[in-house]
């Protein structure tokens, strides 16, 4: 779905993540990071409040945190979510936020108790996702399986790369995450993913070509009965330009 520019597509989502919580207000959210959400996040917080929403009854799970962050740490997810969306209404209730931790003693058991965690809640409601410029969702690399579960990944060159930009130097991006599996983002009844931009254009013209394989993580969402992909104009009109629709 094309929606013409970041802003409006951001609105969106932000719309329809409203609509869920105001039709279950126990809804089960899955949440994504990186530039991509900060527009969705702060229209989302907007939106509740201009509404008076009370969201302490909705739980929510993040994709995933890189490996070796403290909850503290400026560059952790959790920071992120705090800054763009749980600070700026007082009714998240944090015993049903819930995002991996990064420095845990045991990095493999923490990974185990998110995916029990995430069964245990049930399927998200909606599912957020963004896409790298290698196609991958969550830090789902290429070559990850189909049926991977929630599990510590390292990151590619490509990844670490792109997130470079958060740090002061490029050695300080951690080379590995804890990432929700494939398999358990496939569990969600609705997933929206997010792309905008020049630099995500080949990832969005490769999932749309069709073809399924490990080798682009993103393409198992063609396998799924409820999913939507919202871009901007500059990828339109690239995906017009080269036929690939």
């Amino acid at each position: 779905m094309n929606l013409k520019n970041r802003t409006v597509g951001s609105q969106y989502v932000a719309t329809e993540i409203l609509k869920q919580i105001i039709f279950k207000p126990n809804a089960v959210l899955g949440l994504a990071t990186g530039n991509t959400m900060v527009e969705v996040y702060k229209m989302l917080a907007d939106l509740l409040n201009i509404n008076h929403i009370d969201v302490s009854n909705v739980v929510t799970f993040n994709l995933d945190e890189y490996v070796g962050l403290s909850a503290e740490h400026k560059q952790s997810y959790h920071v992120y979510m705090d800054t763009h969306l749980f600070k700026h209404n007082p009714t998240w209730n944090h015993k049903n936020i819930y995002l991996p931790v990064g420095n845990a003693t045991n990095i493999k058991l923490e990974s185990e108790l998110y995916e029990k965690r995430l069964n245990e809640i049930g399927s998200a409601d909606i599912q957020i996702l963004g896409i790298g410029e290698n196609g991958h969702i969550g830090f789902n690399e290429p070559y990850s399986s189909f049926e991977s579960v929630t599990r510590v990944v390292d990151l590619t060159p490509s990844t670490i790369h792109a997130n470079s930009q958060h740090f002061n130097h490029i050695e300080d991006v951690p080379k590995q995450a804890i990432s929700m599996g494939l398999s358990s983002i496939m569990k969600a009844n609705r997933i929206i993913l997010l792309a905008f931009g020049k630099n995500k254009q080949q990832a969005i013209k490769r999932l749309l070509a069709g073809e399924v394989s490990e080798a682009l993580p993103a393409s198992i969402l063609h396998n799924h009965s409820n999913v939507e992909v919202i871009i901007d104009d500059e990828i339109f009109t690239s995906i017009i330009e080269d036929g690939t629709l």
